[in-house]
């Protein structure tokens, strides 16, 4: 069963937020802030911070430079993961990853089915790897994000979360560069 292991010591990873709109400025970002104060009440810092536009190669460029960033262990996107044609941040990400997380998108559609019924359908929530760096594509709604750290993120990130979570693994996750 899930569960935290006291005996285990917290370690913070560092993560940057992303919020990927044509139209939100940071004064009305609300799902940005939403995962700022969620990643910091969790005892994780806060790396970097930017909104980009719903461009495809914008997107991928910004998660790239990131990725290339030793003070990032994590990126989250908030942001065009809908159906519509400027929604591309799927498209973006996948442009980076070198290995998809398949079960996370499937997890939150899970996680969204309990709050939003068969709405959940709607977004197209990714998760992957890329340079030993973990991409994470949420909707772009404050709930979205919430329902995604809280039930999700908080923990897989939480290195006292058993039996496994992406903490553990994250200094093995770009050994194949390192490999000769």
């Amino acid at each position: 069963m899930s569960r935290i292991d006291e005996n285990r010591t917290f370690m913070p990873v560092r993560i940057a937020v992303l919020t990927v709109s044509d139209t939100r400025a940071a004064s009305d970002d609300r799902s940005g802030d939403v995962l700022v104060q969620r990643l910091g009440d969790a005892g994780h810092i806060l790396a970097a911070r930017e909104i980009v536009r719903d461009e495809r190669a914008e997107i991928a460029d910004q998660l790239r430079i990131w990725c290339a960033e030793d003070a990032i262990d994590v990126v989250i996107s908030t942001g065009g993961t809908g159906l519509t044609g400027r929604d591309v941040t799927v498209e973006a990400h996948r442009d980076v990853y070198e290995k998809e997380i398949d079960a996370f998108g499937t997890v939150f559609t899970h996680v969204s089915m309990a709050k939003i019924g068969t709405s959940a359908v709607q977004s197209r929530a990714t998760g992957g790897v890329a340079l030993g760096t973990y991409l994470f594509a949420l909707p772009g709604s404050p709930g979205a994000c919430k329902d995604a750290w809280d039930e999700i993120l908080a923990y897989q990130l939480d290195y006292r979360h058993r039996p496994c979570n992406f903490v553990e693994i994250m200094p093995r996750l770009d050994e194949h560069l390192r490999r000769k």
